[in-house]
């Protein structure tokens, strides 16, 4: 949870969402709102499932903030999320910028399907995932993290960033990831990022051989770059190590496409944000 304000400097944001099916659709049965996260009105592109945009107005984050996002998701509802832009880690001047995501979901279906996460030289960042599913629950869900700005030949050479996931079924861990990126020695090194300045991570269960062999495929065709599926404990883990936040979303929608009626029984349908 959240550090109380007194100990913190920078903005202190919650966001909160509850999913619950309701008749013929999920609806977003309860939210909570503090600080600078909103979500915009949910809507229905795909009948029952509930797509939705999570804000963050001031479009930046800065040494001292700490986002803290929280989706319960209730028996057989469908919830599909995604950000309108970038979220942007800012340099700092020695405070860490924190981000904490949180998700529940109880014999039923999400997918976490956001922009990149963009950090600046001299950024000091920390993000965590947590994942809890029960039941026969279903997920599809990506990070695509960009160190520098490669587009302008900024690199990370200095700053600090760490990231841990964690994925469980029914309190058992499937997936337990953490990287510390420690500026441009990590960056550079062979078991670091070996100079690829943007990495990413595609986490889809439950999941078979089969449809490993279906998406291998889509790795081997990356241009620039490289890519990679493996399968753990049910879990597709699709990984993307290069230069192109660009082509990392490519290639992650069009996994997502193949794989979207084989993890959740439902037919692609991309965000309508994905088009502008």
């Amino acid at each position: 949870m959240l550090a109380t304000e007194s100990a913190q400097t920078g903005w202190q944001a919650e966001l909160k969402l509850q999913f619950t099916k309701r008749l013929d659709k999920t609806v977003l049965a309860n939210r909570h709102q503090r600080g600078p996260l909103a979500i915009q009105r949910p809507f229905y592109p795909e009948g029952e499932v509930c797509h939705a945009y999570v804000l963050h107005p001031p479009g930046g984050v800065v040494g001292g903030d700490e986002l803290y996002l929280e989706f319960k998701v209730e028996p057989n509802a469908y919830a599909l999320l995604t950000t309108p832009g970038a979220t942007k880690f800012y340099r700092s001047a020695g405070s860490q910028a924190a981000q904490h995501q949180y998700f529940q979901v109880t014999d039923a279906c999400l997918e976490w399907l956001p922009q990149e996460t963009i950090f600046f030289p001299k950024a000091n960042a920390l993000l965590t995932s947590t994942i809890h599913l029960q039941g026969s629950a279903r997920y599809i869900g990506w990070e695509v993290y960009c160190l520098g700005r490669p587009v302008i030949g900024e690199a990370f050479q200095q700053g600090n960033a760490v990231f841990k996931t964690a994925l469980y079924r029914d309190a058992k861990p499937l997936l337990l990831d953490r990287l510390v990126v420690n500026g441009e020695r990590d960056l550079l090194s062979a078991a670091g990022l070996r100079g690829q300045p943007v990495f990413a991570t595609l986490l889809a269960t439950p999941a078979t051989t089969d449809l490993l062999e279906t998406v291998r495929p889509f790795c081997e065709e990356v241009a620039f770059g490289t890519a990679g599926a493996t399968l753990l404990n049910g879990v597709l883990v699709v990984r993307y190590l290069g230069n192109s936040t660009a082509q990392a979303h490519r290639l992650f929608r069009a996994i997502w496409q193949a794989i979207r009626p084989s993890i959740t029984h439902k037919a692609a349908v991309p965000p309508r944000i994905w088009n502008t």
